[in-house]
């Protein structure tokens, strides 16, 4: 197909070009040209976004399964217990300066309406919420000091996902599946589960990739019914019939692209048309959880209304990264009808906490034994977190208000040593006190069990190299050793 210009075009684009030319060899004289990304550019089109790029360094890990609890779950209710609680119960918190609380007055300081004991040989303090998973401290590292800087949902969702308060920026399965690439090329790299009730508070920028070309974001499956919807193709229509019509529709947007170069969005379109043409001979087996055996759909909770909706999804996790998916994340909490949908507690910490905890624990410790017994957990890190915290002192008598100063998360696999304790609170779990982990810092961490050195995975962007970490991020010394 030839292109024909008009002369003002014509006098137009050769005058850019010049003056392109004269600013870049000035800007490479004063030294201002950015050097190239340490991370492999997104391929040409035609190619596949997510070849397996080489890591730094030997990782630890293959592939990141992220729950997420949305809603923010109280740390003095669940993994951080306080018996300065039960001691100084109905009184004001004193020596931390300022209470700031989102919604109401600061009340006074609550004592958990949970019971805690001791689990394990290394006799890790567990709240009565979690049975299951307590049988599994042993081989679970607990971070006591995670803190963040907004008390706000949606924008502590946002750091919790891309290391900043503010939409626009690359969620963290982004970065890794741009830094890495995945195993399976039949599947996305990332690969977004989100509740039941609905998406996780943020919406679909929680996964946004953000500057990072648009191939990266993360590909949400539904949460009921089949996981992928059109997965077969229409009736009547040959495979060869659709390999004809792709190849055409890909020569057509390929000539469209070069005249709108740098348009990432387009290339991940003709990206995604691929994907979902070897989706198609993929993912039918590895989504249908059908020929799973009953033993395994019973360690997950299937056989239980209450579990079965979250257990569809971890069961649902194992087999995508099994099957070579780099990042699966998994939300639980979704913003449906009720207030009671996420993990948020102002109305009464019990009632909500006894609700989510009975969906979540059993699927959980479930999809952590079967990793074990398959031999993926070496290879795979799990981590469970929340967007913050929630207060040591009471909202309108039962309920918790958001607290960004202090949270507990864990993670195990990736070799991680399990059993022990990092970080710490305050007396009351009101800040984090001890070895205080940043967002940054627990994604440096992420980052480095899968071989990623957070300091070179950049993508220039605005004059700047940028990185998940921004100009932060230490490495936790005990999750990395």
């Amino acid at each position: 197909m030839k292109n024909f210009w008009s002369r003002r075009d014509f006098l137009f684009r050769s005058g850019g070009g010049i003056s392109g030319v004269a600013l870049a060899y000035l800007m490479n004289q004063d030294g201002l040209l950015g050097a190239s990304s340490d991370a492999c550019e997104v391929p040409t089109v035609g190619g596949n976004p997510f070849a397996v790029k080489p890591s730094h360094f030997k990782p630890r890990a293959k592939a990141v399964i992220s729950l997420f609890m949305s809603g923010g779950v109280s740390q003095v209710d669940t993994f951080d217990p306080k018996p300065a609680l039960d001691k100084y119960a109905g009184q004001p918190m004193t020596g931390h300066g300022d209470v700031v609380v989102r919604q109401g007055y600061p009340g006074p300081l609550m004592p958990s309406p949970f019971t805690f004991k001791k689990y394990g040989q290394c006799g890790m303090d567990v709240s009565e919420l979690f049975p299951n998973i307590a049988k599994k401290v042993d081989e679970i590292a607990f971070m006591r000091s995670v803190y963040g800087r907004s008390n706000d949902h949606t924008q502590a969702h946002y750091e919790m996902q891309s290391g900043q308060i503010r939409s626009g920026y690359p969620a963290m399965g982004s970065w890794i599946t741009y830094g890495l690439g995945s195993e399976n090329s039949g599947l996305p790299g990332f690969v977004v589960l989100h509740d039941y009730r609905g998406g996780p508070i943020g919406g679909p920028q929680v996964w946004s990739s953000g500057f990072l070309p648009a191939a990266y974001q993360g590909t949400p499956f539904r949460a009921s019914g089949d996981p992928i919807v059109d997965l077969k193709p229409p009736a009547g229509v040959t495979k060869e019939q659709q390999r004809s019509r792709l190849d055409m529709l890909a020569k057509l947007n390929e000539m469209h692209l070069e005249g709108h170069p740098g348009s990432s969005e387009l290339a991940a379109r003709i990206s995604s048309y691929e994907l979902a043409f070897r989706m198609q001979d993929c993912a039918p087996a590895v989504v249908d959880i059908n020929n799973e055996s009953d033993a395994t759909k019973k360690l997950y909770g299937l056989d239980q209304e209450v579990t079965e909706p979250f257990g569809r999804q971890c069961l649902l996790a194992r087999r995508l990264v099994e099957n070579g998916v780099r990042f699966v994340q998994l939300f639980h909490g979704g913003m449906g009808n009720q207030s009671y949908d996420t993990w948020d507690a102002h109305e009464g910490v019990k009632a909500n906490h006894t609700q989510h905890a009975a969906e979540s624990d059993l699927p959980i410790a479930g999809l952590l034994t079967d990793l074990k017994a398959r031999g993926l957990l070496d290879s795979t890190l799990v981590i469970w977190h929340s967007e913050f915290g929630r207060m040591p002192i009471s909202q309108r008598g039962i309920g918790r208000d958001h607290n960004p100063g202090t949270l507990t998360c864990w993670m195990t696999g990736a070799g991680i040593k399990g059993g022990q304790i990092i970080g710490a609170s305050d007396e009351f779990g009101y800040k984090a006190e001890q070895q205080t982990i940043s967002y940054h810092d627990l994604h440096a961490s992420i980052l480095h069990l899968l071989g990623v050195d957070h300091t070179k995975l950049t993508y220039r962007f605005n004059g700047r190299n940028m990185r998940l970490t921004d100009v932060y991020g230490e490495l936790i010394p005990q999750i990395v050793a």
